[in-house]
């Protein structure tokens, strides 16, 4: 997608998720010799730190997700292109895409909480998964302008 609002958007989720196009959960970004960088990008790398999670990519997107939208779409590899149509996808199925273009992050950072872990809910609030971490509503809107974004 094209639109300057919805890069920024994206960019700033995996500014959030302290995500790269090849990263398994527990990469460090700087890290040399990273164990939980992955370079295999025909299928989803499955689970990295602690073996729990298979949250990877740039936007952190679990084995499921990948499996569910990218088999919707007719999608079978994990490639940084693959990452970025499901991520968009995500958006388009929560209902945030006209948001996001308008400007509107507030509204949709409600409902993209609800998918990335590590986004807070709106201004003021928290992310929507109470034990994990999440950045401020203020350094997400910072990231997102940061990166091309406009506001409402």
């Amino acid at each position: 997608m094209q639109d300057a609002n919805i890069q920024a958007f994206l960019k700033a989720i995996a500014e959030a998720e302290g995500g790269g196009y090849d990263f398994k959960y527990g990469a460090v970004r700087g890290r040399k010799n990273d164990p939980w960088r992955f370079t295999d990008y025909s299928t989803h790398p499955g689970a990295g730190f602690g073996g729990k999670t298979t949250a990877a990519g740039m936007y952190q997107e679990n084995i499921e997700t990948w499996r569910e939208m990218g088999g919707s779409m007719g999608l079978s590899d994990f490639t940084p292109e693959t990452q970025d149509l499901i991520a968009v996808e995500i958006l388009r199925v929560i209902k945030v895409i006209e948001n996001i273009k308008s400007g509107d992050i507030s509204a949709a950072l409600d409902k993209a909480s609800h998918r990335w872990s590590a986004l807070p809910q709106g201004k003021g609030k928290a992310g929507y998964y109470p034990k994990q971490p999440s950045v401020s509503f203020d350094k997400f809107q910072s990231d997102y302008q940061r990166f091309g974004g406009s506001l409402k």
